[in-house]
């Protein structure tokens, strides 16, 4: 093949990948000044977190009563750049129908005054989270010690990134909440949805392949083991076919439930307080408090 032919093979490729038709969805028009979310910054955001949540676990080991005021304030000075400046790359983001004259003034202030917001709640972060490494001590005979829970078990570490986001959804930000919570999801082969509703001292055991959806509500005292599926049974369609968005379609787990490996429940369902499902179960319907459903032998 000739070099006129190579050479044509590629200009007629690149017309393919630049025409309308192969975009449609896929093309995000970036408008200049705008900043765009960074994976790498997002991860600092996450570390430090983790370093102000944990200290002397995460971040600076040398970190000590006499020096812990100082790696804080150092801390969260760092992460409140950081974080404007990503929430300020989630509101660009998602804001494609603006003026392209809009000033980014505005835009920055309101970016900042959520980062200070999201900042303010981290005492009730950390206070929820000492729930989540009690229930996962408490709940595993192999465990020795909080120190190893919190440096060891992916739980924590999910619902680290898993407490952030959901404020960060709250708090009104788009977009950097799913990647926060996709970053856990790929170091720790837990997925939970930002928008999830989940109560204090939650625990999942192992944790591989759990999948808690975005309109779940979860109770306190609940445990799960891994590869549980917290899911939508149907998506009711609109009158063009396509799936409506944001209605409830996933289940309701109440107080003091556990739902050992393997289970997969589906739909807007209730799991009653107290109850327990079995490993390999499918749950579809409604359990009334108290109940259980396995798989007889």
């Amino acid at each position: 093949m000739s070099t006129d032919n190579l050479t044509q093979i590629l200009t007629t490729t690149v017309e393919e990948l630049s025409s309308p038709e192969s975009l449609k969805g896929l093309f995000h028009q970036h408008r200049e000044g705008d900043p765009l979310p960074s994976s790498k910054a997002l991860g600092e955001i996450i570390e430090l977190s983790r370093s102000i949540l944990f200290p002397g676990y995460f971040g600076k080991s040398t970190v000590n009563t006499q020096t812990l005021k100082y790696h804080i304030g150092v801390n969260v000075e760092r992460l409140r750049k950081l974080l404007t400046d990503q929430i300020m790359a989630g509101l660009c983001f998602n804001r494609s129908e603006c003026d392209l004259s809009e000033d980014l003034t505005e835009c920055n202030r309101s970016a900042s005054v959520i980062a200070t917001q999201l900042i303010s709640r981290l005492p009730k972060i950390r206070s929820v989270l000492a729930t989540d490494v009690e229930a996962a001590y408490n709940g595993d005979p192999a465990a020795e010690s909080f120190g190893e829970i919190i440096s060891c078990y992916p739980v924590i570490k999910a619902l680290t990134n898993y407490r952030i986001a959901h404020e960060l959804i709250e708090l009104g930000v788009p977009l950097i909440p799913r990647i926060i919570t996709e970053m856990a999801h790929s170091e720790t082969g837990i997925d939970i949805h930002p928008a999830a509703t989940i109560g204090h001292h939650f625990t999942i055991d192992h944790g591989t392949g759990v999948v808690i959806g975005a309109t779940c509500i979860i109770g306190d005292n609940v445990k799960l083991y891994q590869g549980v599926t917290l899911g939508a049974k149907s998506f009711p369609l609109d009158e063009d076919g396509n799936p409506i968005k944001g209605i409830p379609r996933h289940p309701i787990l109440e107080d003091d439930v556990i739902v050992y490996a393997n289970a997969t429940i589906l739909g807007r369902i209730t799991i009653g307080r107290g109850s327990v499902i079995g490993a390999n179960v499918w749950v579809t319907e409604d359990m009334q408090p108290n109940s259980k459903k396995y798989i007889k032998a």
